[in-house]
């Protein structure tokens, strides 16, 4: 699994916990919706740092909650 992957489900766990769209998830976090559907779709080849702190602020979580997931503690997770 990628980072993006990784990033895309955790995405989609936090939009069903706080009961949003993404829609709104792109108004609060600034993420345009070309750069949300690249994510949400694995189109993306990898993910910055400033992108995951912009979706932990949409959903009002600091970025170590959003990256505190088990999706994230994968053995097989790719970082390259």
């Amino acid at each position: 699994m990628t980072t993006n992957d990784a990033v895309a489900k955790r995405i989609s766990k936090l939009l069903k916990e706080k009961d949003i769209t993404i829609y709104r998830l792109e108004q609060k976090s600034g993420v345009y919706h070309g750069a949300m559907d690249r994510i949400m779709k694995g189109k993306n080849r990898s993910i910055v740092l400033s992108t995951i702190y912009k979706l932990a602020r949409g959903f009002n979580i600091s970025i170590y909650e959003f990256l505190d997931d088990d999706v994230f503690r994968s053995e097989d997770l790719e970082i390259d």
